[in-house]
């Protein structure tokens, strides 16, 4: 075995950190996903609908395929948390529109995540916004990532989430 120098010795260190930190993340996301009976990439579909939103562009920033966003938008309107209506510029586009049912939800969603976030719980506000620019340091937001979605793996959580009836946190 090689002796680890120090400067390496720190770099694993962050390494089990930086996982850590995204190993509870996920968790967190399940937990509250579980809590409201939905699968975890909903409560992202559902953050990212801040306005009549094309289905395309759901899927753009999902960085997901068109399918995957049908399959979305049906488990939206089946629980009476989104319609679909043509664009008034373009009637062949189809926007998704959270109706006050999923205006409800997501604003319960993202209070229940951010409440749960570690960073909240630990760090004063001026310490999250230099870790936020140290990040940023190293890597874009994912928001701004052009990655591609894992549909695989998710299209067979999709087709078993149409069955869960949405309800209320516990708590």
């Amino acid at each position: 075995m090689h002796p680890q120098s120090a400067e390496d010795q720190l770099d694993m260190d962050l390494l089990d950190a930086a996982g850590g930190l995204v190993a509870r993340l996920l968790g967190e996301a399940e937990q509250l996903a579980k809590e409201f009976g939905v699968p975890a990439f909903f409560l992202k579909a559902l953050h990212l609908i801040d306005a009549p939103l094309a289905m395309k562009e759901l899927g753009q920033r999902m960085h997901c395929d068109p399918s995957f966003v049908t399959g979305i938008a049906d488990m939206l309107e089946k629980r009476g948390l989104a319609v679909r209506e043509p664009d008034p510029a373009d009637r062949r586009v189809k926007r998704l529109v959270l109706t006050d049912a999923g205006l409800d939800m997501k604003c319960q969603m993202e209070r229940a995540m951010l409440a749960r976030m570690p960073w909240r719980q630990a760090l004063t506000p001026d310490e999250r916004a230099t870790l936020i620019k140290l990040l940023h340091k190293m890597a874009p937001p994912i928001s701004a990532l052009d990655a591609d979605c894992p549909a695989e793996e998710v299209t067979s959580l999709l087709a078993a989430a149409t069955t869960p009836q949405v309800g209320r946190p516990m708590g």
